[in-house]
């Protein structure tokens, strides 16, 4: 993020062309690749692969979307089990996110999480905003039609809350909606920066404004962020909460970072999906989750 503000000054300078200009944000706010960590490739184990591969609505062009599945102990046994769609953010591929998405299969989810296009083995694509809306949306129809009968949630993390609210203002069938350590907007974000003061807004391309989706979500919303998020500041979390104008919770999780908030705040998570959703679980082992936090440690 801190490189975008540097890339739109860059911009006032030289005048940069609006194509170079887009696709320098697209790289940076993305920043697409195919990394994880040791913590992640840990969690990631027995997880099950899975492929998405859907028609490009504008383009007609194909598209192919690598992700893991997680299924919650109660998958099998119970046919109400809900059904998480995790949708995460910049720079890490799946297996990066891994250990959140353990987290949140350990609080009773069997989670679906995917690589947008430039991410891992998905298609080798510069992800837009536009793009990564499509792709958000392909692995919501497809979890809908592998699981119909499944009640379904989406999560987003950081830049991936904001595609998720986007995704849950488009579709009518989500069960639920949780976003983690998410802003109102990519300007509002630049906004909070050391130059966030100087008239760039006009020359973002990328906005995700998620702050203008929000009000549009049917279902009930959780927004969940750490009190001690230096990346995305906890008031543009709290500040999405108040434009929604539905059923909704806001959790701050003090000592939470803009990394380990899904940790952090795990009880309050469970406390949280109780009394939002009415979902209930036992905690479970942990043994993945943990082991992976060690290795990461």
């Amino acid at each position: 993020m801190k490189r975008l503000i540097a890339t739109l000054l860059a911009a006032l300078a030289l005048l940069a062309g609006c194509a170079t200009l887009d696709e320098k944000q697209r790289a940076w706010i993305f920043q697409p690749s195919d990394r994880s960590w040791a913590g992640g490739a840990y969690a990631a184990q027995s997880m099950d692969e899975v492929w998405i591969h859907y028609t490009e609505p504008t383009s007609g062009q194909p598209v192919k979307l690598h992700g893991l599945w997680a299924a919650h102990e109660d998958f099998a046994r119970r046919a109400d089990a809900p059904v998480l769609l995790y949708l995460h953010g910049a720079r890490y591929n799946v297996v990066g996110s891994a250990f959140r998405a353990r987290r949140m299969q350990d609080l009773g989810f069997s989670v679906l999480t995917v690589d947008y296009r430039g991410f891992g083995k998905s298609t080798n694509e510069l992800p837009s905003e536009t793009t990564a809306y499509e792709d958000a949306r392909a692995a919501w129809d497809w979890l809908g039609a592998k699981y119909p009968d499944r009640p379904r949630y989406i999560f987003g993390h950081s830049l991936g809350g904001a595609i998720a609210i986007e995704l849950a203002a488009r579709v009518q069938d989500e069960a639920g909606t949780v976003v983690e350590s998410t802003f109102t907007s990519i300007a509002d974000v630049v906004s909070t920066f050391k130059w966030g003061w100087l008239p760039v807004s006009l020359l973002i391309t990328q906005r995700f404004e998620a702050v203008k989706r929000v009000p549009d979500i049917g279902s009930p919303l959780l927004v969940v962020h750490g009190g001690e998020d230096r990346l995305i500041r906890p008031a543009l979390g709290r500040r999405l909460y108040e434009a929604a104008t539905g059923r909704k919770a806001f959790v701050l999780v003090e000592g939470g970072s803009h990394h380990n908030t899904n940790s952090v705040g795990q009880a309050q998570y469970r406390v949280a999906l109780a009394e939002l959703f009415g979902l209930r679980d036992e905690p479970a082992a942990v043994d993945v989750v943990n082991a992976a936090d060690a290795v990461a440690r």
